[in-house]
Formats: C-alpha cells, structure tokens, sequence
C-alpha cells in the first residue's frame, strides 16, 4: 500500500497536467481518459490503414535521420577524422543499404532471386561524368568478387571524396526515366522520401572520411542496424526535463554547421569567379590584338589591290602600244611586198628588226604574265588569312558568349546563396524566437506545477493522508541518515587520503634512505666478496699443506717381499709383470697401473705414481692453479 499511493499521487499529477494543457479543468479525468482512447484508437486505425511500404519508407527516414546526426555530432565533437571502426558510420553504410535495396526488382539466377543494387549505381556514370573514376577504380580492385562488394567500395570512395549525396540527388531527379526499370512501385527511391533522404546526406559533407578498402572484406552478407545506441539516447531525452531545449541547441548546431557549408561554398564560388574574371580579361586583350591583327592585314589587302589595279592599267597599255606597234609593222610589210623587187635589202633589214622587237614584246608579256600570277596568289593568301581571322574572331565572340554565359550562372547561384544564406538566418531568428517561446512555456508550466503542488498539498491535507507524508517523511529520514553516513565516510576518505599523503612522503625519504644503504650494502658485499676469495685461496694452500703432511706422515715404503699382488688391479706379480712402487702413497703397483707421472714435493723431477694418486695431484695442482 504504501508503494501504491506514491504511484496514484504521480498519475493524477500527469492527470491533472495533460488536463491543464489541453484547457479542460481538474474535475474532468473522465473525459480526458475518454479522450486519449479515442485518439490512441483514431491512430491504431490509421496506421491499420497505411501501406506496409509507406511504413517501410517512414521507419528507414526515421532511422536515417537518426544516424546521420549521430555521425555529424560524433565527428563534430570528437573533432577527428572517421575510419572503418567508427560505429555509427558503420550503421550509416548498413541503413543506406537498406534504403537502396528497398523495392529493388529481383534478378533470377539459378539458385536463387538475387537484390543487387550496382546495376543502379553504374548508371551515375552516364548522368554524371566525374563519377567514371570511381566505377573504373572499383571495378579494377581484385579483392571484391560481388557485386555487393562492389556497391560498398563504390559507396565509401563517393563519401569520402564528399559527392554521394550529389549522385545520389540526381539518380532521384531522373527516377522516371532511370530508377523506373529497377525499382518497384512504392520503393523509396522513387517517392518523396528518397529526395528526403539525399537532401540528409548533403549534411555529410561537413565530415572528413578515411577508409581502407582495399583490406577490408566488402562481400560480407548485409549487417543488421543496431537500435539500441539510438533508442537509449531517445530515452535518455524524453526522461530528462531540458529535453526540448537539448533538441533546440542540435537543430542550432547543425544549422551553424549547414551555415559554415554554406560560407565555404561561397568562398570556393568567388575564387572560381575571380579566376573567370581575370580568364575574360586575358580573352579580351587577346581579342583586341587579334583585331589589331586584323586591321593591319586588312590595310595590307587594300595596298595589294591598288598594285593588282595599276599593273592591270600598265598591262592594258602595254598591250594597245604592241597591238599599235603591228599594225604599222604590218603597213610597212605590205609596203616592203610592193617594193620587194626594188629594196629587198632594206626589207630584209626592217623584218629582223621587228622579229627582234616582237621576241621583247613578247618576254615583257610572259613577265608582266608572271608578275600578275604572282599577286593574284598574294591575294588568294591575303583572301585566306582574312577568312581565317573572321572565323577566329567568331570563335572568340562565341567563347566570349559562352564565360558571359557562365557568369550569369554564376552570378545567380551566388544570388540563389544568398537567398539561402538569408533564409537561413531568418530560420536561427525564427529558432531564437522558438526559444524564447519555449522558455516561457517553460516558466508557464514551472508556475502551474508550483500551483498544483500546492493544490495537491490541499488534496492531501482534505482527504487525510497523513499515512503517505509519514511514510514520505520516514524515507526522507533514512535518506538523509544515508547522506550523514555518506558525508561521514567521505571525511573518512578524505582524512585517509591526507594520511596517505603523509605515508607517501615518509615513503620516499625510506626509500632514498634504502637505496643510499643499498649502495653501502653493495660496496661491502663487494669487499667481502674479495676477502672471500683471498680466504679461500688461504684455505686451499692450507688444506694442500695439510694434505702433504699427512702424505707424508701415512706414505709407507712397502717391502717387495709383502707385495704379491698389484693393489690397483690385484693382478699377481711376476717375471714378466714386475713391481713398482708409487712415489706418493709408497705401495706395489704393477706398471699398467703406475704408468704416470707427476712432480711431488719431495723431488724436483716428475716421478712415478699410481693412478689414484694421479687423479688427486691433478685435482689439486688445478684448484691451486685457479
């Protein structure tokens, strides 16, 4: 009981708000609850009678939204550039697929219907000719084997050189005449929604992407999107009370975003127009030389002409003195015939005269011929550089069309940015006065709380439930007591850390001072080790000295004649195996068994001795040695 009328009192404070918002009063719950029935079962009809497509398109918007501003607010707020292990980027690529292959025509094979969508992005190419690169690149990559894999490289290169959503935005434009043949009816690509989608993506290119394509293995089946990172953080706002303006302070950000995109495009167009500019200028001081060009070989042309006209006049004189010249040449033929009798002599004389002058005439007329040869080529010439200059000029009044032309494009998209930068603005205002407004609701909604806190304290105080404020008073008691506890044990901590502190001084001088001993420690494991070992050598020669004196001491010449057997390998001695004696112990030995020797105190020579004697003068004489 005492957890029930908590929960009561909390539902009757919704209650009585929903009614304060909707202006009905707090003596009608019934009719409100009436009310949000009737609205819950109005949209469970509603959504009964949407298409399951139209459900599709608005879950696949919904969560595109979503995952968009994740990755703009991740890479904004991290502020570096995102890689293949970047999680929400990952489930960007993983929706995207989604939305390409919603509605996609199924391609029959022989095992089964197959949903590919890189037939749908080869077509960029044809719309848009930078996208040739990507599509050849990719295709020329050995490690994608499926069209899939294919699909996501070509995807992730067009993120990363910023253009996805461009190719994106006009394979949209052209639905009618491209996606018509791949897509079904009510896919997304095809409805508003896909122009709603490619309008999201512009946002992206506010990012910068890094993606290895090469190692990765793009021919994996289709991911799954993951909810739950999105869901939490939609929980997360609507239980926090500052909500709405969180809302309000992303829709800024990204607008400031959107604005900066904005900015730098208009800077990049001014660059791109000045550059035109100074193009245009150079085009129209070549343009001026070329009609100075022009203008000279014009005037040239005109000398020409007025040469061709005067040798034209020379040469027509030329000809009526020569045509004049044979008629009289002719008179006097006819008059030399008459008198042919009389003066042939003189005929004779006249006719090689006018052979002579006729072979002139006749040279000046091949060389007037030439020379009028001559200019008419000159002309010919002079007519082709004209023709040449003319269309020249043509092509550069053309070429000049064509930048005016752009200019005015440019010109008004700088307009149209403008506009855009404009409306943007008026959109922030319109966002700062969203904000203002919600404040004061907020304020409004403070005061009306305030009002029902103190008319619910009324309720209380009227209906008697003293039961519920001594079960809230005794919580608040024990959560207080928990709070003394807690502040105790956090002066506890707090003491404890002090007296770390000090432990941690007295800590370093101790461990100076052990490393200070150490190196005394050190130096005299030092000196006793080479005390250790001048003892040991000490040792050594004492206990040889001993050693020798108990040799001496023990060693007993045997006699041959209590001998009859070698006492190393108890052999019997005869002719032939003969009796030795060991110069260090003084027993019988046979010669196999004494055949070393080694030099002993006793004699300055290296003597006979045993074998056993052998092993241990060796074993000494190399202890001493070391």
């Amino acid at each position: 009981m005492a957890d029930e009328r908590p929960k009561q009192s909390h539902d009757e404070l919704n209650s009585s708000e929903s009614s304060n918002t909707n202006g009905n009063s707090l003596s009608e719950p019934v009719a409100v609850q009436s009310k949000t029935d009737i609205n819950s079962s109005a949209r469970s009809l509603r959504y009964q009678r949407r298409d399951p497509k139209t459900i599709e398109r608005c879950n696949l918007l919904n969560v595109s939204k979503l995952i968009i501003k994740e990755v703009i607010d991740s890479s904004l707020s991290h502020g570096r550039m995102l890689d293949d292990n970047h999680v929400p980027l990952q489930q960007f690529f993983i929706v995207l697929e989604h939305v390409l292959r919603h509605g996609l025509k199924p391609k029959k094979s022989l095992l089964r219907d197959r949903r590919d969508f890189w037939c749908v992005l080869e077509t960029v190419e044809k719309l848009i000719p930078e996208a040739s690169e990507i599509t050849t690149s990719v295709r020329e990559m050995p490690n994608l084997k499926t069209p899939l894999g294919k699909a996501r490289a070509w995807l992730r290169l067009s993120l990363m050189q910023k253009s996805l959503a461009d190719y994106l935005k006009e394979l949209c434009e052209r639905r009618d005449q491209v996606l018509s043949e791949f897509y079904e009816p009510g896919a997304m690509m095809l409805e508003d929604e896909g122009m709603v989608f490619t309008g999201l993506l512009v946002g992206l290119n506010v990012i910068d992407c890094n993606m290895c394509i090469k190692e990765e293995d793009l021919d994996q089946p289709m991911g799954v999107i993951d909810f739950s990172l999105y869901l939490n953080n939609r929980i997360n706002d609507d239980l926090s009370p500052d909500s709405e303006s969180a809302e309000t302070k992303n829709k800024m950000a990204t607008i400031l975003d959107q604005k900066n995109y904005l900015e730098e495009l208009n800077r990049h167009l001014n660059a791109t127009v000045t550059n035109l500019q100074q193009k245009l200028e150079s085009v129209q001081t070549t343009n001026t030389l070329l009609k100075e060009d022009l203008a000279i070989a014009k005037n040239t042309a005109l000398d020409l002409q007025a040469e061709n006209d005067s040798l034209k006049m020379n040469q027509g004189c030329i000809v009526d003195d020569t045509k004049k010249q044979l008629e009289t040449a002719l008179k006097n033929e006819e008059a030399a015939k008459q008198d042919i009798e009389t003066e042939r002599e003189t005929y004779k004389t006249s006719r090689e005269g006018l052979d002579n002058m006729y072979t002139d005439l006749k040279k000046k007329l091949d060389e007037e011929t030439h020379v009028r040869l001559d200019v008419e080529k000159e002309l010919e010439l002079q007519i082709g550089m004209k023709q040449e200059m003319e269309m020249a000029l043509r092509i550069l009044e053309k070429d000049i069309h064509e930048k005016q032309d752009t200019m005015i494009s440019l010109r008004q998209q700088l307009e149209d940015i403008k506009g855009i930068n404009l409306e943007m603005y008026k959109k922030l205002q319109a966002c700062e006065g969203s904000l203002k407004h919600k404040s004061e609701l907020v304020n409004k909604l403070e005061e009306k709380t305030n009002q029902l806190v103190a008319t619910l304290k009324d309720m209380e105080k009227r209906t008697a439930l003293e039961t519920d404020l001594k079960i809230e008073k005794e919580w608040r008691g024990t959560l207080q007591k928990s709070l003394e506890e807690e502040r105790e044990k956090v002066s506890a901590v707090q003491t404890d850390l002090q007296k770390y502190k000090h432990l941690e001084k007295d800590y370093a001088k101790l461990e100076h001072r052990h490393q200070e001993i150490q190196k005394t420690c050190e130096e005299q494991e030092r000196t006793l080790a080479e005390l250790g070992s001048h003892l040991s050598e000490s040792k050594l020669r004492v206990e040889d000295m001993r050693e020798a004196q108990q040799v001496n001491k023990e060693a007993q010449w045997q006699s041959d004649k209590d001998a009859t057997h070698c006492k190393g390998c108890t052999k019997e001695f005869s002719i032939s195996r003969r009796r030795h004696h060991c110069r260090n112990c003084g027993d019988i030995f046979c010669n196999e068994c004494s055949d070393n020797k080694m030099p002993l105190p006793s004699s300055a020579k290296p003597v006979r001795v045993c074998d056993n004697c052998h092993t241990v003068l060796l074993q000494r004489y190399s202890a001493t040695g070391n």
